[in-house]
Parts: structure tokens; sequence; C-alpha cells
């Protein structure tokens, strides 16, 4: 008798391969185009003066091969991935994390903080160089097909940079469906030119020992160490399984890696190094130099079309990194609009994507070739990748309960890793490494001087404001005129009189039948659980206090949370709700808290954020904004 296939297990089967193809598409465009330039981008450093012969060859396959398994493999697929944020991956979701394991200790959670952010800045940087250098490498390629096609590299690659950037507010629903196929094919197609080159040199894959990584080393000293900065651009990419580990869970993204793309990436870059032991001169472009001249076009078409996939991945990572940017307070309030009625986590942010634009066509008309940009990019990465090593481990000591053995022991072997490719890029500052340098210093100033500057504008509200329980009793002893409806006054400070409370009274000498002071807040977890986004107090006199909390990968939606609350005892009908938001202006002085210019650059800031009524979709046609000012 047949055996008896259960229709639920079929169905979690296919659902659970499409989403590792989902991932294919989405998490693996990075990494999976960088054969485009690892290889060259090596032998071609001046700093290394690497030459293509054997042992050269066989010594950077090994380090590139080992690299692969300990970072990619043990450090991200493994370890890294198990740092879950409520299903959730990225820096700022592995900050929240790391916090909230030092909870208690404010010295621990205030360096968690400086180096998560430090790492979300160079992640910008990363953001910048990869559709530079993956869309100019693949473009490259006209190169090989002929040189006299050389001079259109670079205003091709602006055009197709130009048409990605574009596009972006109509979303990747459409496009994304077929990201996983194309990816697919394009794994499948490197794999089959590097295994094909490689049955012509079939000893190439001696470079699997250790061994020879060891004494490539050995042989090359100081400039074997300086090759690690271009070795590094076989990993870049990782952060990206982490960070798109809440679209396609932990499992999907590691079976698409161990099951395909590992091995695919391993056989191409074995297969270039087949091809230069056979014929070193490959090394101007190695891996176009597999391809047979008759397939050289279409497989330029296919390496265009990838490295646009990659670098839609982390167009799409910065949206998300600053949306929780935002809401965890690290960020201004930028405009935020979704793309997909079905999928949430598809945003546009029209300021970040005109910013990204500049700074990506200025990358490639700076530097021109991918070897340059190769210089930049190295730092970004692994600096990240450093920094994200360090709060895992904060994580598996405080959050995991790890020994100090085991967590020392992981610290020493990815630490040493992480400090000496760095290291190894570092030396590249002058050649381009300043770059992303630049941006990340850019990316890391913008946000801790608004969250400095939020907290001191707190603070002088906190300090100027009425204590609210004595200015209720005062109420009750001297009412004022009272009308119909709810007014809702939107407050950070929970204990005292919100600014457009007074104002309304003071101007308009009335006051709402029901009064509600609302305070938002964003907790350390990607979703609020439906039992702690509300929380209702009553003051007494028809007021009350009410909170609402929501993840920092939530959008903050006042009007619909607001219907939840009708569960706990108060409901809301918003025909007959009257938002109060008090919209601060800041005045920069030489007060104690920030130097003048950046109380001046927080002033700023301020004033070209998104209101928090469109922030928090407050309706306009119920809103009342009353103004005032703050010194800081």
């Amino acid at each position: 008798m047949a055996e008896m296939i259960d229709p639920a297990s079929q169905a979690t089967r296919k659902a659970f391969a499409t989403m590792a193809l989902g991932a294919l598409g989405v998490v693996y465009g990075d990494i999976g185009t960088s054969p485009l330039y690892t290889i060259q981008s090596t032998f071609g450093d001046a700093n290394a003066a690497i030459t293509p012969d054997a042992v050269n060859i066989l010594g950077v396959l090994s380090v590139t091969f080992w690299l692969l398994v300990m970072i990619v493999s043990l450090k991200y697929v493994v370890f890294i991935m198990r740092a879950d944020n409520n299903g959730e991956g990225g820096m700022m979701a592995l900050m929240a994390l790391a916090q909230r394991a030092a909870r208690g200790n404010v010295r621990v959670r205030w360096v968690i903080m400086i180096l998560g952010l430090l790492g979300a800045s160079l992640f910008y940087g990363d953001g910048v160089i990869t559709p530079a250098i993956s869309v100019l490498s693949a473009v490259e390629g006209l190169k090989v097909l002929t040189p006299e096609l050389s001079h259109w590299v670079v205003p091709l690659t602006v055009l197709i940079l130009l048409g990605l950037f574009v596009v972006q507010n109509r979303g990747t629903s459409r496009v994304g469906a077929v990201f996983g196929p194309i990816m697919l094919v394009w794994f499948a197609t490197i794999a089959v030119l590097g295994a094909m080159e490689i049955t012509h040199q079939p000893h190439v894959l001696l470079a699997l020992n250790p061994w020879y990584g060891l004494e490539f080393f050995r042989v090359n000293g100081w400039h074997g160490f300086l090759a690690l900065g271009g070795i590094v651009l076989a990993i870049t990419g990782c952060e990206a399984l982490y960070a798109d580990m809440g679209h396609f869970g932990r499992n999907p993204i590691r079976l698409a890696w161990f099951g395909y793309v590992s091995p695919a990436l391993v056989l191409n870059y074995f297969g270039q190094g087949a091809l230069l032991l056979s014929n070193p001169k490959a090394i101007d472009n190695p891996f176009y130099r597999l391809v047979p001249q008759t397939l050289l076009l279409p497989m330029i078409v296919l390496a265009a079309i990838a490295t646009v996939i990659a670098s839609q991945a982390v167009i799409s990572g910065a949206f998300s990194m600053t949306r929780e940017a935002i809401q965890l307070g690290f960020s201004p309030r930028l405009e935020v609009v979704h793309t997909s009625r079905q999928t949430l986590g598809q945003i546009y942010l029209p300021w970040v994507n005109r910013l990204l634009l500049v700074l990506v066509v200025a990358a490639v008309l700076g530097f021109r070739s991918s070897n340059a940009l190769g210089a930049a990019y190295g730092i970004a990465v692994t600096g990240t990748m450093f920094i994200t090593t360090c709060l895992a481990l904060i994580v598996a000591r405080r959050l995991w309960g790890w020994s100090r053995l085991l967590v020392g022991l992981a610290g020493v072997v990815f630490l040493t890793i992480d400090a000496s490719l760095f290291s190894a890029n570092a030396i590249k500052i002058e050649d381009g490494g300043w770059f992303p340098l630049v941006l990340g210093l850019f990316a890391f100033l913008i946000m801790s001087t608004w969250r400095r500057g939020r907290d001191l504008v707190l603070r002088e509200l906190k300090q100027s404001g009425l204590a609210l329980e004595p200015f209720i009793a005062s109420l009750a002893e001297h009412p004022p005129l009272r009308v119909p409806g709810t007014a809702v006054f939107l407050t950070a400070n929970i204990n005292a009189v919100p600014n457009a409370l007074l104002h309304n009274l003071k101007h308009n000498k009335v006051l709402h039948e029901r009064n509600v002071l609302l305070t938002v807040e964003t907790l350390e977890s990607p979703v609020a659980e439906y039992g702690e986004r509300t929380e209702i107090t009553a003051l007494g006199h028809d007021f009350f206090r009410l909170t609402l909390r929501f993840g920092f990968a939530e959008d903050p939606d006042i009007p619909a949370a607001l219907q939840s609350c009708a569960a706990k005892g108060i409901g809301f009908d918003m025909m007959d709700t009257t938002f109060f938001v008090s919209r601060e202006s800041i005045i920069a002085t030489d007060r104690a808290g920030m130097p003048l210019w950046r109380d001046k650059l927080f002033a700023f800031l301020a004033r070209n954020a998104s209101s928090a009524t469109a922030f928090f979709r407050i309706p306009g046609n119920r809103l009342i904004e009353l103004g005032t000012q703050v010194e800081i």
C-alpha cells in the first residue's frame, strides 16, 4: 500500500521551500555576486602586490574557503543567527536585544548603544558601496567582450543605478517574485562555469586543505596579511543573512546557504583559481574569462541583473534600518511609504532613497572601477562584522547564560579574525577606505545628536512642566467650562501637564468632557504583544493616562490602536475626538549638554523632520497643533 502523504506536511514543506527560494533572491544577492570582483581585487591590490603564481593562487583560494566556513557558516549562520529578537535580526535588533540583556547596568547599556550606532553607521557606508561596486563589476564585462566598449562602463553603470533608484517608490512586490528564480539560475551558472574549469586543473582542490592558507601567509608575510583586504570581499553580505532573518526565518536561510549557495560559490572561486593556474594573464578579469566567448554577452546581462538584485536587497535594508532607528529614537522622523498592501515590511523612504542615489552615483564617478572601490568596501564590512560579534557575545553571556570560558573561546576565535580583516583593510584608508568611514561618521553624528537632543528636550520639558495630579485636583475645585467630546493630548512626560492642554485651557477657557494624556513608547522587541499594547490609568475627574506601546519594527498607527481600547473600558469615536499636539521649536543656546554647533544641528534636524501627527497617522481634520519654544 502506498504511503499516505499528509497534506498539511506537504504544504509546510512547500512553504519552507518557497521561503528558501526567496532567501536566494534577497539574502544572498550581495555575497552571491562577490565572485565578480574578489579574486581580481585580491591580486590587483597594489598594497599586497601578490603575483598569481601557483603558491599564491592555492593560498588565496584556501584562505577564501576557510573564511567562508569560519565567518559565514560558523559565525553568522550558526552563531549570530541564534541572536534573534523575537524573530528579527540586524544591527538595530541586536543592539536592542543586547540592551535588554544588560538591563539595570547603565554603563553597559551606554557602551552597547555606542557600538550599535557605530555598526549601523558603517552599514550605511556598505549600503552606498554595494550597489556601486556590484553593478560596476558586472558592466566591466564589456571590457572583456571588446576593449572598445571600455568608455561605456561608467555611463552605463550610472544609467542602471538611476533606473534602480527611480523605481524604488513602486516597491519590490512585483519584481521580488522573480528574484529567487533569477538567483537560482545565477548560482547554477557560476557553479557550472567553475566546475568545468576545475576539470582541467583538478589539483586546485588541494586548496581545501588549510595548510595552503598557512603557507601563503608564511611565504608572503606582511603582503599576505594585506591580501586579506581583497579576500574579505568574498564574505561581503554576511550582515544580510542576519538582517533578513525576520523576513524568511532562520532555517530557510540556513538551508539555502548549506544546500545551494555555499557549494556554488566555492566551485566558482576554485574555477577562477584553476583558470589562473593555466593562464595567469586572465587575472585582468578571471570571472568573465571563465565564460565562453559566445556566451559572454548573455552572462554580462545575467550578472547585471544579479547585481541589481543584490543592490535592491541593500537598499531595502537601509530603508528598514532607518525605520527602526526612527522608532528607537536615533533618527528624525521621516516619511515612510508602504509599497505593498500584503507585505508590511516593504517600505520606501523618499529622503533615504534620494541621499543613497546621490552618494552611490558619486562613488561610481569618483572611483570609476571595481578594483578602486574594493579598497573602500572592505573597511565598512569588517567594521560592522566586528561590532556584531561584540554585541552577540554580550547576548550569549548575559541572556543565554553561556559560561565565561565558552564566551571567551568564541570571542578569541571570531574577534581575532574580525580584527585581522579590519586591520588589513585599515591600511587602505588613504586609497579609498576613508569614504565609508566619512559616511559612517556622518551617520553616527546624526543619530547620536538626535538621541542626545531629544533627551535634552525631554529634560527641559520635565523641569518646566506642572505636576499633573495637583493640577487635576485644582480643576476639581475650580471647574472650567466643559465641552462635549474627547481630547487626546500627546505627551512624552507622563507626570506633567502637557503644554497643549495648558495652552488650550488658557486661550480657549474650556476643557473637554473627557481628557486622555497619551504617551507612545517604543519597545526593545520588534512587535508589541497584545497584552502590552495598551495601558490605561484613571486619574479621576474624567482624566486618563493612556500608554500605547509599539515594537521597533512596527509602524505606529494611533487611531487604529485607540480602537482596541474599547475592550479595556475606554472607547473612542474618531468623529468626536480631537488630538492636541505640542510642536516644539528648538532654540540653540550655550547651555550645558551639547556644544553649540550640535545644538544647531539638532534644531535643523527637528525643523526638517516629519511631523509627529503624520508619523502617527493622526487625521489632519481632527488635529490641533500648538507651538512651544524649548531652549537647549
